[in-house]
């Protein structure tokens, strides 16, 4: 749970930068291809992070609609990963507007279960980071390159010059 609004903007930033980069980097190409009819594509992971970006902030009381509710899958990763961009700025501006580190300990319905505020925070950087690691397994699987997110990735450790980690 986060306890302070300034702890949470700092892991988003930089968790909304790693997603972004992991979404910049699927092909149009790759994009809807599945390794298997019970894993969702990489378009549909990307999709699905967009719209939980909507859906839990209106949620929460952070937006007063669910703009992304209804709307389709865009037509091009890149435009998937503007709307994903967009959504995770406003995120930012809406907690830094209209919460304070005093109501992260207020309670909110979240599917129908009682959450703190700072608990929707956690939940928010954990999802995404849940569904970027099932991304980067299926960009692995296509052979797309794997940005380092938290350390180099096995390319990255290569463009050094190094041997990778076992």
């Amino acid at each position: 749970m986060y306890r302070t609004i300034h702890d949470f903007l700092t892991d988003w930033e930089y968790e909304t930068a790693g997603t972004a980069k992991v979404l910049k980097i699927v092909t149009d190409e790759l994009r809807a291809q599945t390794i298997h009819p019970e894993v969702r594509s990489l378009e549909r992971l990307g999709w699905h992070l967009t719209q939980t970006l909507t859906e839990m902030g209106h949620k929460a009381g952070l937006f007063t609609t669910d703009p992304l509710e209804h709307e389709s899958l865009p037509d091009t990763m890149a435009e998937l990963t503007v709307k994903y961009e967009d959504y995770a700025a406003q995120i930012a501006k809406a907690v830094h507007s209209k919460w304070t580190d005093s109501s992260l300990l207020e309670m909110v319905d979240m599917y129908g279960d009682q959450w703190s505020k700072g608990t929707v925070l956690r939940i928010l950087i954990n999802h995404q980071s849940h569904h970027r690691g099932h991304m980067t397994v299926i960009m692995r699987f296509w052979g797309l390159p794997v940005p380092g997110l938290y350390g180099p990735s096995k390319q990255e450790w290569a463009e050094m010059g190094m041997t990778a980690p076992e």
